[in-house]
């Protein structure tokens, strides 16, 4: 088996031996700087991938102090043993991390004590199609990508920091799924709340071999010798970590209150599907795809591989799961966008905003849903698409949790 390097690998599964963004870091270094140097970070979620690139993104620039927040405890764990072994990364003498949920009442104490906070991003949501299952699920992702959201937008009004940053989804465009239209309703929240607070979101692209992504899952196939599975038709963007992290700090800190920021990606040149890039990830490590017809083909052939074995088995099948869009889009027709102030980002600017009481209503609305004691996946589904006229849910009776 070859020796495998996973970072050249994803770029060039991208096309991009350098970062997509370093030009406009290179070009709005001086704002970056007079934005992060000598500042009080708080990050949200910092220890998944996304949250810990924006916090690599930001060190450069020597904050003053970073408090990260997360309840994956070893993912903190890692975080630290990562920042602190890179060559040459300015990490500040105050680098604090605390493993617990930013819904919890501990959260606030840690707000108050070590605030007060000039930059504050939350990372922290639900992210996967495959967590829409039922109504149950569905609860439990709108409680953590809206109504906490919503909860720690409170706090920050009593404690207005000089920028504040809250990750949204290529999904919210046009949404199809529940967690994209969570994260759309999560985008109505802010852009009320930006009227008082300022603060910018960005919608962007799977972040490749990001942890707990299907290309993620591909390598613990590989470690587990199960088989790889996926979608053979579901089209994607993708970014590297390095650059996830990279469009978050350039949103959060040069966005203008309300903007909705997106990568500006060819749909022709840069869209792949998953089994382009798992063929890709077989043959960089000397292997070769033995396509299956069936999960339960795949799954013995994969039980008797032998160390010696050439081939790998591999299932790609046509989409059939609630949800899934076929390919992916960053801004409607009926947005208006800014091409030309960023080399490698647009945005959305002048998005309708709603009266905070508005968005209390909307709360009101749920909660009571939610309180009812009765309640199905198509009656929350229902509600959202009273909050969301275009969300055109796609609902085939299927979710990810029965597929490998």
């Amino acid at each position: 088996m070859k020796r495998f390097s996973l970072k050249p690998f994803i770029q060039s599964v991208v096309n991009r031996p350098e970062s997509y963004f370093a030009q406009d870091i290179v070009d709005h270094s001086q704002a970056l700087k007079t934005a992060i140097a000598g500042k009080s970070v708080l990050v949200i979620g910092g220890a998944g991938t996304i949250g810990s690139s924006y916090i690599r993104a930001i060190l450069p620039f020597e904050p003053a102090r970073v408090v990260v927040v997360d309840t994956d405890e070893n993912g903190l764990t890692e975080l630290v043993r990562d920042v602190r072994s890179t060559e040459g990364l300015f990490v500040p003498d105050e680098f604090i991390t605390y493993p617990v949920s930013f819904a919890d009442p501990v959260f606030e104490k840690i707000f108050l004590q070590k605030g007060p906070f000039e930059i504050v991003a939350n990372f922290a949501a639900h992210k996967h199609v495959r967590s829409e299952k039922d109504e149950l699920s569905i609860e439990a992702m709108i409680n953590n990508n809206v109504i906490r959201a919503k909860k720690l937008l409170d706090l920050l009004m009593q404690h207005k920091p000089e920028h504040f940053f809250c990750v949204s989804t290529d999904k919210a465009a046009n949404p199809v799924n529940v967690m994209g239209g969570s994260k759309k309703l999560m985008e109505e929240v802010i852009l009320a709340y930006s009227q008082y607070i300022p603060i910018t979101t960005a919608r962007f692209a799977n972040v490749a071999f990001s942890n707990g992504s299907l290309l993620y899952g591909f390598m613990e196939r590989m470690l587990k010798q199960q088989p790889f599975s996926g979608p053979s038709n579901i089209r994607r963007y993708f970014v590297t970590p390095e650059e996830s992290g990279q469009l978050c700090m350039l949103a959060c800190m040069l966005g203008q209150s309300g903007s909705v920021f997106f990568p500006k990606l060819d749909p022709e040149k840069d869209m792949q599907t998953f089994q382009t890039i798992g063929v890709k990830l077989l043959q960089a490590y000397g292997l070769e795809p033995m396509f299956c017809n069936s999960e339960e083909e795949a799954r013995k052939i994969a039980a008797s591989l032998k160390n010696t074995d050439t081939h790998y088995p591999v299932y790609f099948f046509e989409s059939d799961t609630s949800g899934e869009k076929p390919y992916e889009e960053f801004y409607t027709d009926q947005e208006d966008l800014v091409m030309d102030q960023f080399k490698a980002l647009g945005f959305v600017r002048n998005a309708p905003k709603q009266p905070i009481a508005a968005v209390e209503e909307m709360f009101e609305a749920f909660q009571q849903l939610f309180n009812s004691g009765n309640i199905s996946k198509e009656a929350i589904v229902n509600l959202m698409k009273k909050y969301i006229p275009n969300f055109d849910h796609i609902e085939k009776g299927k979710n990810l949790d029965q597929r490998m």
